[in-house]
């Protein structure tokens, strides 16, 4: 097993955009594959989530569709410190090493399996200050505006 984090919009998002390929994969005129319009009953998850070590915590992410095996493919790369070299140019893609990437493939009553469950789990998560955005904390909050 490998856990990688991911904050909260990008969660948010992510479950999104799975649920934005699959409705347009269903609306496709020919489209050879059998997708689902909502999360199959056999693939829910209420399980209890478990503490995880993450492996790294993400920063950029590509999402795809594979026709070749019907899947849905996320590929997820670790936040990097090495964006510019010393003197503030922008590295060649040769100057890097490439780094550690998680990538997943879903068949597509898992991927809305998986959309479905990071919903609920981005829900129920601290709700979010109208005014700042910040997460509110049951024990209070200070919101943190900008002076005008």
């Amino acid at each position: 097993m490998v856990s990688i984090a991911l904050e909260k919009q990008q969660s948010a998002q992510l479950a999104e955009k799975i649920d934005e390929i699959l409705d347009q994969l269903i609306t496709l005129e020919g489209n050879p594959f059998s997708i689902p319009a909502g999360t199959p009953v056999e693939l829910v998850d209420n399980d209890q989530l478990e503490g995880v070590e993450e492996q790294f915590r993400t920063g950029a992410m590509t999402l795809g569709w594979d026709p070749t095996t019907a899947q849905v493919v996320i590929e997820a790369y670790p936040i990097t410190d090495v964006d510019t070299d010393d003197n503030g140019d922008s590295l060649d893609e040769n100057d890097v090493e490439a780094p550690e990437m998680l990538l997943v493939r879903m068949p597509v009553g898992t991927a809305r399996a998986f959309a479905k469950r990071t919903r609920e789990v981005v829900g129920a998560g601290r709700p979010a200050c109208p005014l700042c955005g910040y997460p509110v904390d049951a024990d209070g909050h200070v919101c943190t505006l900008p002076e005008v």
